[in-house]
């Protein structure tokens, strides 16, 4: 008899920081996991104690810029586990952090393929396999989506397209009882965060490293928001850079 599950997550960008993060907080607090990024051998080493521990949770080797690929890890998590309910869209970069004069256009491009047609076919592929029985989408957002900071036009670019994306579809699909939330976390103390720092371009590469919260404070955010509480948020980034959002997940206020 095939087990049943009574919360199954796919998170995409799993291999490292925030991915890795919601991974484990969903893993360690009984919800099926299915983890995707292209590192499948890092995935892999990460899953090792948690699968020790009885946690269920399978790695898939996936790159979100390419839509057959995400077609395939939704219909790998069905075949896994029976079903999806809640899809995380994680995955982005920040690379290449340039000037608009000095940018390769090639690396601009892909990093539009990640940041945004990533998402894209996130959502699309995750609103195929919750039809019949609802569930919770969260794209991970930014404050960059509001702002312009030199360097970062295609991450700019990127976020702002994902914030009017996530309101689209919370407009075609709430009526499916499918919910589609931003979350914005602010400045997070990830790998990304590094490369960040190294290009010393833009204010955000000047912030006290003590200022970035960890990743798994965006993941009790991201499980927040996948409950009952998150539906008034739906289609609307949500931030825990504010007090007002911290003390909502029951996180330390600022």
């Amino acid at each position: 008899m095939k087990q049943e599950f009574d919360k199954v997550a796919v998170v995409t960008g799993a291999s490292s920081g925030i991915g890795l993060a919601i991974a484990r907080h969903f893993a360690t607090s009984g919800t099926a996991v299915v983890m995707a990024a292209r590192n499948i051998e890092k995935m892999a080493e990460e899953a090792a104690p948690l699968v020790q521990g009885g946690a269920n949770i399978v790695s898939f080797q996936c790159d979100v810029s390419q839509a057959q690929q995400v077609a395939q890890l939704a219909d790998y998590a069905v075949e896994t586990f029976g079903k999806i309910d809640i899809w995380i869209n994680n995955a982005g970069t920040i690379d290449p952090i340039e000037r608009i004069e000095d940018a390769d256009m090639a690396a601009w491009a892909n990093a539009i393929d990640v940041n945004v047609n990533g998402v894209f076919f996130g959502v699309s592929c995750a609103v195929n396999k919750m039809r019949e029985n609802g569930g919770t989408i969260i794209n991970m957002s930014s404050g960059a989506a509001n702002s312009a900071l030199e360097g970062w036009s295609h991450y700019c670019s990127s976020k702002a397209a994902i914030k009017k994306l996530t309101e689209c579809a919370h407009h075609e699909l709430s009526g499916l009882g499918i919910k589609v939330i931003g979350l914005s976390p602010g400045t997070v103390a990830t790998p990304m965060m590094d490369t960040i720092r190294a290009s010393q371009m833009n204010p955000v590469s000047q912030l006290n490293p003590d200022m970035h919260i960890p990743p798994e404070w965006v993941a009790r955010a991201v499980d927040y928001l996948c409950g009952k509480e998150g539906g008034q948020y739906a289609g609307t980034d949500f931030s825990i850079k504010t007090s007002e959002g911290r003390k909502a997940v029951d996180l330390p206020t600022l």
